[in-house]
């Protein structure tokens, strides 16, 4: 093994264990390893930026716009319209669900797929009277299964169609694989697999949010209330019998007394940190008359915010319109004029690792952070102090016109029953003849990929499908970053020899195999990995290695590397293999455990299925 050898091998593992430890984004962990290679010479200076204009990491964003102009145009919406027709019976559910959340993800991101059909399988649950983990692992791992069938699918086949010698995949020459091991996951999972997915406890409730566990809530004894002066028992005692409502903590002021007696006596403005959820939280304060702390004002407040704006004068600052503007917003809250909704957290979220406080969500947003759920343990602590985790569920409130885009620039998806988006006619049309329009240039090779993606993109723009603001929120820039990153260290491995090292070492202990056991050992392998690190990531690191073991062994390059393609799409045994993985953890109630008991029956299917496929076509 060579110095540089020996280099690139202790960046590639410290990176990799750097994605597994996940504490620190995988974009800026792919950044540092990119400077690793460049400051220890692996990669010359001209070419170390060379990724962020690489076609593959273009070919991502512009299908990323294109996803979000298809979801603006209200095309899928139209498509997850018709679920709402389909009846209570579980197998016809999950085979409607899978089946068209794996079509949406041929054409677009697989979490804007999920991300649409989410609700709608939260509401069919909801209808249904049964849990919702019945059907949202199945419908995540629907998502990831439909990526597989064309080279716009999922970042890992646009990935993999650059390493092909002599030009790039086309736009379904992943099908016939993608197809068949797609068609075999929904079979398998329809008929057998979604029993295995745990069943949690069941909603007894048809209300509007769908609950899906216990809050810790803040709640203010308001001024005036019958409670100011009285006990905590009485409080209790006069809401209802037996309320679902544990007092956790009484706050007044400064002073915070966990577990009060409920002898003690309350006063105007105390806080309450109570543990509940969404139902008994509701009724509890229809019978007490208490109210949510962050939406709390008292009369006085709103009479000075009145006479302030009506007393401001032409010299008032931009600091005192501001802080008008905030005090209006609050009487409007006072008022309740609010739309209530459970979202969760999406995993690049701006607000993970952040506190309500910090982003100060109310004075920027209008947004009042009712409530915090996190699968595992509760969260006894003030809400305005709560750091965010992805897959976190909030209860939040805002002002109806305005809280869906809100929810939207945050980063988060919302879980209850909503509006769906469903686009003029024309713009249905309109979008879903640019789509097709490109993929036409692409098969009939007038375009490249590329090419034809990114004018697709701009034509979303122009026809005004979406604004030019919209479209680079639509891009998920930790991913160009990761590719763009990533692709100078996988080709280090290439220059320096790495790659045919371990192809070597690989050759020693598999000479004796066959083509067959080849394939299977580069794809399962590909999937251990894709279940741990992210799924491009695996693919590049993968495919060097693929490759120079392919051309030791005289076996098909386009084998091996669809191989590789399956195995860094296919990650169904970790929460945390897939983002799609991540979002329906909080949800379907599950725990980091319950993933493997689908997932690997999953895996075994989409083995024995692929492993043939590839080679009756490319071998």
């Amino acid at each position: 093994m060579s110095i540089e050898q020996g280099i690139v091998f202790s960046v590639l593992g410290i990176t990799l264990a750097m994605f597994v430890w996940n504490r620190l984004r995988f974009d800026v962990v792919a950044m540092l390893a990119l400077l690793a290679v460049a400051i220890t010479g692996l990669v010359p200076t001209e070419e170390l930026f060379a990724g962020f204009g690489h076609p593959a990491v273009i070919t991502v964003a512009a299908v990323l716009v294109i996803s979000q102009g298809l979801v603006n145009g209200g095309v899928v919406d139209n498509i997850a319209r018709l679920l709402g027709k389909i009846s209570h019976r579980p197998t016809l559910q999950v085979l409607t669900l899978t089946s068209v959340v794996a079509l949406c993800s041929g054409f677009i991101n697989n979490v804007g797929a999920l991300a649409l059909l989410m609700p709608v399988a939260i509401w069919m649950s909801r209808e249904a009277g049964r849990s919702p983990s019945l059907l949202l692992m199945p419908l995540a791992f629907g998502s990831l299964l439909g990526g597989t069938m064309t080279l716009i699918g999922t970042p890992p086949n646009i990935i993999i169609a650059s390493y092909r010698e002599g030009g790039t995949f086309g736009l379904f020459d992943f099908a016939p694989v993608g197809v068949a091991i797609t068609l075999a996951g929904i079979a398998f999972i329809t008929l057998i697999g979604w029993r295995f997915t745990p069943r949690r406890e069941e909603s007894s409730t048809n209300g509007k949010l769908f609950s899906v566990g216990e809050y810790v809530t803040e709640l203010r004894i308001p001024a005036d209330s019958p409670h100011a002066g009285s006990t905590l028992h009485n409080l209790l005692t006069e809401s209802g019998d037996e309320p679902d409502v544990v007092v956790l903590a009484l706050i007044r002021g400064e002073q915070r007394q966990a577990v009060p007696s409920t002898y003690k006596v309350m006063h105007e403005g105390d806080v309450l940190l109570v543990e509940a959820d969404t139902t008994s939280l509701q009724a509890f304060l229809d019978n007490t008359g208490l109210e949510l702390a962050y939406q709390a004002i008292d009369d006085q407040e709103a009479e000075n915010a009145s006479e302030k704006n009506n007393d401001s004068t032409v010299a008032a600052t931009r600091d005192e319109e501001n802080e008008e503007d905030d005090k209006a917003a609050s009487v409007r809250i006072a008022k309740g004029e609010l739309h209530l909704v459970e979202a969760v957290i999406a995993p690049e979220s701006s607000l993970v690792g952040q506190t309500a406080n910090r982003l100060q969500l109310r004075e920027r947003y209008q947004l009042n952070i009712v409530a915090v759920a996190r699968l595992g343990y509760r969260l006894k602590r003030r809400l305005g102090d709560i750091r965010f985790n992805a897959g976190d569920i909030l209860l939040v409130q805002g002002f109806e016109d305005s809280l869906g885009g809100t929810l939207a620039e945050l980063g988060c998806l919302p879980l209850a029953e909503r509006g769906l988006r469903l686009g003029s006619p024309r713009n249905t049309v309109m979008a879903s003849g640019i789509f097709l329009a490109s993929v036409v240039a692409i098969v009939a090779g007038l375009l490249s990929a590329p090419v034809a993606l990114v004018a697709g993109a701009v034509a979303m723009v122009v026809v005004k499908l979406m604004s030019a603001a919209e479209a680079y929120k639509a891009i998920d820039w930790s991913v160009v970053v990761l590719l763009a990153a990533m692709i100078p260290v996988g080709q280090a491995m290439e220059t320096t020899g790495g790659a045919e090292l371990i192809a070597a070492q690989m050759l020693v202990l598999g000479e004796n195999l066959s083509v067959v056991s080849v394939l299977v050992m580069i794809l399962v392998s590909t999937t251990l990995l894709s279940n741990v690190v992210n799924n491009a990531a695996a693919a590049i690191v993968v495919a060097p290695i693929a490759l120079s073991l392919a051309s030791e062994l005289q076996i098909p390059s386009d084998a091996v590397l669809m191989a590789v393609a399956v195995g860094a799409s296919c990650a169904f045994m970790t929460p945390i293999g897939h983002q799609s993985n991540a979002l329906v953890m909080e949800p379907g109630g599950y725990e980091f455990a319950d993933y493997w008991r689908l997932g690997l029956p999953l895996t075994v299917v989409v083995t024995v299925v692929a492993v043939p496929v590839i080679m009756l076509v490319w071998t």
